[in-house]
């Protein structure tokens, strides 16, 4: 049946709404405890939603917003924007959080895990494919310089990154103060992640308490309350007493979860095996996650490279790329980070299986605190938001996360562009410093290019992506150097 141009005199609303409607009435009879959504069509919602996940939060957020607010209408504006809120306070992807967050709203736990899972599984295998592909075939020359193009595309993306954060972010002179500060911290004197996200925490703290002019308050969003309303009003969507019963029960569970896995992986490999070794590192990188992952990722990419040689800087920036490529967060590039380093260290087990284990593994510590985070909060949501110290301290963080995101930038510019580099210790500094001899022509230019399709063309990251990756390969075919 084709839609037309002029309306019926009684016009049939399209079938997706109309099946939308049935369900909020059947449900409307329903006990209160029960769901208002059938737990069928949430599955499909929540599979559809997950193909759709790419091009970063800001994407991800958008695609959830079109189907759950504006299509289906199964949640309101201003109760999806309040979940929003609780979950960019939490270390972890946003997003990915924010669909755990609303399936527990209309399904309960089950409800949470379902939408959680549902939004990451897609990525999980995409990614663990690629990881495959670039392993059995990253050394051919094709290979290579498709990835190539990929890195250099990266760059600009990040580029984007640190701007888009800084104008929601830096909108005050000592906001932009501490961002400055973080990157020095970590560009030239390598100060720890962890310790420049507790600094700045604190020092949002401080200014919060002390000189409140410092945290301007950011005003509500223009039209928070617009539009459609739901279908499913918010007063019988699903909510639990926060107890603290309810709180050791959901904290000893999730802890077990989170834990069992490495602990197998200790028993049976060692305790200095590949596979408790990243188990016990990306489980401490998922506590620190502030900003999301290009915030992370620069902790991440510095100890798997220096500290553990999991892979090699280069390695890292192309992991990025082919997570930029794969629905759902972009903090599923660990997944790529485990799978080289189990393939070089497998021990007794075969390299294949090893890679394959250790992908899964991390996946498995990086996520589950994600769903711990948001299941055990959820009751205490409001209680956290209207908390004024805990709001100056993320504030801080924040901004921090500017300063975290453009030192990203320069470690993977400085690896990308140059082919040698060299380490300068002296004193307080830290740093690693380009030989501007080495310099790289064809990724400079591909970067160049992904930077003009992104800030001049406007084109969507993915798009962006596979351009300079045909760029790569048309220079790669052509004999240009391009290691």
């Amino acid at each position: 049946m084709t839609r037309e141009l002029h309306a019926p005199k009684d016009p049939a609303p399209p079938a997706r709404d109309l099946a939308s409607d049935a369900d909020a009435a059947a449900a409307a009879s329903r006990p209160q405890e029960q769901s208002v959504v059938p737990f069928r069509s949430a599955v499909r919602a929540w599979f559809l939603i997950s193909l759709q996940t790419f091009g970063g939060p800001a994407g991800q957020i958008a695609v959830m917003q079109r189907t759950l607010v504006d299509e289906k209408r199964w949640i309101g504006q201003r109760r999806f924007l309040h979940a929003l809120n609780y979950c960019t306070l939490l270390p972890g992807p946003e997003a990915q959080q924010l669909a755990t967050y609303v399936g527990w709203l209309l399904h309960g736990t089950r409800g949470g895990l379902l939408a959680g899972g549902l939004f990451v599984l897609p990525g999980v295998v995409a990614l663990l494919a690629l990881s495959a592909v670039y392993v059995g075939f990253g050394d051919t020359t094709a290979i290579t310089a498709v990835f190539t193009g990929l890195a250099a595309a990266v760059l600009a993306i990040v580029v984007q990154a640190v701007i888009r954060v800084a104008n929601k972010a830096l909108d005050s002179p000592a906001l932009i103060a501490l961002a400055v500060a973080s990157f020095l911290a970590l560009a030239l004197f390598g100060v720890p992640f962890p310790v420049v996200v507790a600094l700045a925490g604190v020092a949002g703290w401080a200014l919060g308490r002390w000189w409140p002019p410092a945290l301007p308050r950011r005003k509500a969003a223009d039209g928070a309350d617009a539009g459609p309303p739901p279908v499913i009003s918010d007063d019988v969507l699903h909510h639990e007493a926060p107890t603290s019963r309810r709180t050791v029960k959901v904290l000893l569970v999730g802890l077990l979860v989170w834990g069992v896995p490495i602990a197998l992986a200790a028993v049976l490999t060692g305790a200095h095996s590949v596979f408790t070794e990243q188990g016990l590192f990306f489980s401490g990188a998922a506590v620190v996650t502030f900003g999301g992952a290009y915030a992370v990722l620069a902790y991440v990419a510095q100890q798997a490279v220096t500290v553990y040689g999991w892979l090699s800087p280069g390695e890292m920036v192309r992991g990025l790329a082919l997570a930029e490529t794969t629905p759902g967060p972009l903090i599923m590039v660990v997944q790529f980070v485990a799978f080289l380093g189990a393939y070089r260290a497998p021990g007794d087990l075969d390299p294949w299986v090893a890679a394959v284990l250790a992908s899964l593994l991390v996946t498995w510590v990086t996520f589950v605190p994600s769903f711990l985070f948001v299941l055990l909060g959820a009751p205490y949501m409001e209680r956290l938001r209207g908390n004024r110290s805990l709001s100056a301290a993320l504030t801080g963080i924040t901004a921090a996360v500017v300063g975290v995101i453009a030192n990203l930038g320069v470690y993977f510019a400085v690896h990308t562009l140059f082919s040698e580099t060299v380490a300068v210790d002296g004193g307080p500094l830290s740093l690693e410093l380009p030989v501007l001899t080495t310099l790289r022509p064809v990724p400079l230019v591909i970067a160049v290019v992904a930077a003009v399709l992104l800030f001049r063309v406007k084109w969507s990251v993915l798009r962006t992506l596979g351009v300079c990756a045909v760029l790569g390969l048309v220079a790669g075919l052509a004999g240009l150097p391009i290691a």
